[in-house]
């Protein structure tokens, strides 16, 4: 049996079966090289049937959950996501990122130790995180896994259950 090779470009759009009669999707939007050369995409809000067959422009038009960084040819090959189409992307996107200094601490509750970037700018340290660094969608490489967790439950498995 041979496997087909998917090629994935900027402006791709995948959809993932997030419970036994939804899905929904997401769009690759950049590589970051700020962050480990990875593929960062955005993760859509609305929820759709799996039976139905959305217009790709209407779910690229929708709310946006976040953003994430992410190695989309692993949950391809997991078969945790397939590809359903192409919408182009040329905007810029308004992705803002953060991370702490603290993260691999787990005696630090609080972290006052951040910094932030968008999608290939340097990293940018804030300190505490304040006004709309807050609003900043995590920025480390979330494994394919996680990502349909994330997209199933609204959360993140690895971060503290108040977060």
């Amino acid at each position: 049996m041979t496997v087909q090779r998917v090629r994935t470009n900027r402006g791709d759009v995948f959809s993932v079966r997030v419970d036994a009669t939804h899905k929904k999707y997401f769009q690759y939007v950049a590589r970051d090289m700020t962050q480990l050369n990875s593929n960062v995409i955005r993760i859509f809000k609305q929820k759709y049937s799996s039976r139905s067959k959305p217009d790709l422009l209407k779910i690229v038009s929708g709310k946006v959950d976040i953003h994430a960084h992410v190695i989309i040819m692993w949950g391809i090959k997991m078969k945790l996501w397939k590809k359903v189409g192409h919408v182009p992307y040329e905007a810029g996107s308004e992705a803002l990122f953060r991370g702490s200094k603290d993260h691999s601490n787990p005696k630090i509750k609080l972290s006052h130790n951040w910094y932030v970037w968008k999608i290939n700018e340097p990293f940018q340290y804030v300190g505490k995180l304040e006004g709309e660094h807050k609003k900043a969608d995590i920025g480390m490489v979330i494994s394919p896994a996680g990502i349909v967790h994330r997209m199933r439950t609204g959360k993140y498995h690895f971060l503290y259950p108040n977060y």
